[in-house]
Order: structure tokens, then sequence, then C-alpha cells
């Protein structure tokens, strides 16, 4: 008796004839690799659900910054109270078919809810108008509350004990009417404690403040800062240093939601030092020193470029220099941002899309660090990063990247 012949099992990609070409995934065939890309990597569409959030903060920050106290502590308040309850609202909703979104999971597929994807996007928008309210209201406290305000709308003359946040730096060489302005010494710093017309004894606050000291340098260009740079003990103050100081304050005329007064100091003598800067921002200021020392042989140019584009140190910087990278819209180079963190970085990991393979490069795997240790290391050195190159927008912007 004769069988008929069983059909075939065999998946359609293994029963094509010999002769019929294979197709492979363009990842594939754009490897360059007779066997194809052994990580491959497709982009998917570009996701945008982190954008609402993000404009929601922007324009609650620029808005709240000037707002009264109690409208932004209302704000985030109602907004963190609305997102709660959305989020604990979506979890009731869940039914028992509700699947958590994994590998598999499409937009438009089976267990999709478009209400739960907008209950989403609204409760993070809130969540992000809450936390800039928050934070911009905070701030705009900083700047607003103490008797620093009043002082400088008064012109007062104040003893306040200041901490520095910033390294100093000298101010450019202006023509101001007839003559040329002295060349300064800018410090950002913080009131914590004052003295003045109107106060019953020393008043604890902490007030953001701009301390400006006249170097008495009257001519203008190289000289005048290197003038400067010679006769201010000023410029060798590092940040944390606390002082006592004896101004005259003023209200700032630019920046006026960033410090609350300016300070003029225009003592001759040295600066009168009641709190020395701490162990970090020590060793953070003998890498700085460090670097301006080892470029002593360079050019005048190069040795003024090259720590500001390590570690964004610009003391060296002179107004010529200053204004020719301005004219060519350079200026960008001189600050430290995500590219000096990025080659540290590499250095330790290797490049990012084999980070977390056993194929991985770097210092990393030669040391024999595991993964968990790597990770660690590597927010040592972004801390590290931050505290060296200081806290500026842009490093920090970089750091929470990186």
């Amino acid at each position: 008796m004769n069988r008929r012949p069983a059909p075939t099992t065999e998946p359609p990609e293994l029963s094509t004839p010999a002769s019929a070409p294979r197709t492979r995934a363009e990842v594939h065939a754009a490897s360059g690799n007779r066997l194809g890309a052994a990580h491959p990597r497709q982009e998917g569409p570009t996701d945008l659900r982190l954008l609402p959030p993000a404009l929601a903060a922007w324009a609650t920050a620029a808005l709240a910054l000037d707002a009264p106290a109690g409208w932004v502590t209302g704000f985030a308040a109602v907004c963190l109270t609305a997102a709660v309850a959305l989020l604990l609202a979506g979890r009731r909703h869940r039914g028992p078919g509700f699947r958590p979104r994994g590998p598999g999971f499409r937009p438009c597929g089976p267990g999709f809810r478009p209400h739960a994807w907008v209950r989403t996007t609204v409760a993070a928008v809130l969540l992000g108008a809450s936390a800039a309210a928050a934070s911009a209201g905070l701030h705009g406290a900083d700047v607003r509350r103490g008797p620093v305000p009043a002082l400088a709308r008064q012109s007062a003359t104040v003893t306040a004990e200041v901490e520095l946040t910033s390294d100093p730096r000298l101010t450019r060489p202006r023509v101001s009417g007839d003559h040329m302005a002295p060349v300064s010494v800018l410090i950002e710093a913080e009131v914590r404690r004052v003295e003045g017309p109107g106060t019953t004894g020393a008043a604890v606050t902490r007030t953001p403040v701009l301390i400006l000291v006249d170097t008495r340098g009257h001519t203008g260009g190289r000289s005048a800062q290197a003038d400067a740079e010679r006769r201010s003990p000023w410029l060798a103050l590092l940040p944390s240093t606390r002082l006592r100081v004896t101004a005259r304050s003023q209200p700032p005329l630019t920046g006026g939601d960033q410090v609350a007064a300016v300070l003029r100091v225009r003592d001759r003598a040295a600066p009168e030092v009641i709190g020395a800067p701490s162990a970090t921002q020590r060793l953070a200021g003998r890498l700085r020193a460090g670097l301006r020392t080892a470029t002593d042989g360079l050019p005048a140019d190069a040795r003024a470029l090259l720590p500001g584009l390590v570690v964004g140190d610009t003391s060296r910087i002179t107004p010529e220099l200053d204004a020719a990278f301005k004219e060519t819209d350079l200026a960008h180079t001189l600050a430290v941002s995500g590219s000096n963190l990025t080659i540290l970085l590499a250095l330790l990991l290797g490049p990012p899309g084999r980070a977390q393979h056993v194929e991985r490069r770097g210092l990393a795997p030669r040391l024999g660090l595991p993964l968990r240790t790597t990770a660690l290391v590597g927010g040592v050195l972004t801390l590290g990063f931050v505290v060296v190159c200081r806290p500026d927008p842009s490093v920090l912007r970089a750091a929470a990247c990186g």
C-alpha cells in the first residue's frame, strides 16, 4: 500500500531552494561583516514622552522666580496633589487583564489603553511643574529674604561674614566717561551674618551676593590684568573660604534674580579670612594650580587657553583674547561641557555601546573591575569632575546627562 508523503514542517526560510537569494536584515547588511553585527542596534521612532514635562518645568521655573512665595507654594502643592491623585486613580483602574509594558508591548496592540497614557503624561507634567516651582521658589526666597536686600536699597555700609561660592575672577577693563575704569576682582558669595544700619546686632542669614573688590589698576589691556594678578591677594582665595568684609551694599544692575546685592570693597589690604576652605576645595585648587604651573612654559595665548579648555579656568584669558573668541563665535569652547566628561569616562568605560557587554574596553576591564564597581567609580569620577571644574550650569548639565 502506497503511503502519501507527509507534508513538510520546515520553516519557510529552511525550505527555500538553495538557488533563491536570502535577504539579510539591514542592520546586519550594513555591518560589513559576513556573519552580521554581533550586537545589532536598530533605531526606533523618536520618543517624545519627556517633552511635555520638560516644557512644563522650564516654563514654570521662568515664571516662578519673581512670583510671591505664597503663590509658588500653593501652585507646587496643588500640582503635586493632582499628580498623586492621577497616579493613584490609574492604579485603581487597572483591571485583571492589565499587562505591564514589556519588550513585546505595542501601543496599538492588546492591553493598550489610551486614557492610561494620557493620565500618566498629565501626571508627569504636573510633577515637573511642581518640582520646578519648588526649586525656583526656594532660589527666589534666598534672594529676597533677610536684611541684605533692604540694606542694598539704602546703599548702606555693612560688615558681613561671607562664604565664597566661586573662584575670584578679574573684570575686563572698560572706558567710563573720559577715563579707564579700574580692574576689579569679582567673587560670588553668600552672606551668613551681616551688621548694618537698622540691624540689632549681627543678623544671621543666607543670601547670595556679588563681591566687587577694587584693585586700583587704572591702566588697561594686558598691563592692567598682569598688575592686578601680581598685587591682589583676593585672587588666591578658594570657594568655601569664609571672610569678614566691610563694604558698601548696592542693588544689582543686572542679574537681580541671582544675587540680592553687590558688595563693593575698597580696602586695599589682604582679605580677613575667618574660615579656611574645605579639604575638597583645597585639593581641587591644587589640581587647578598645578595645571597652570605646567603651562608656564607655553606661549602667552596657549598658556591662557589650555587651563580653560581642560577645567574651565579662564583666569589667564586676556581681554584681547576674550574679544577674539567672542567675535569668532568660539567663546563656548572655553566652557567645560559634556565633551570633557565624555573623554574622562571613556578612559574608564571605553566605547559607551559596549560598557555593559563582555567585550567592553577601557581601564575598568583591565583593572578587573566588575560592572557595579565600575559604575561606582564612574560616579566618583563625575563628582570629582564637578568639584574640579566648578559647579557651573554647563558642568552640572554634563554631570546629570553623563
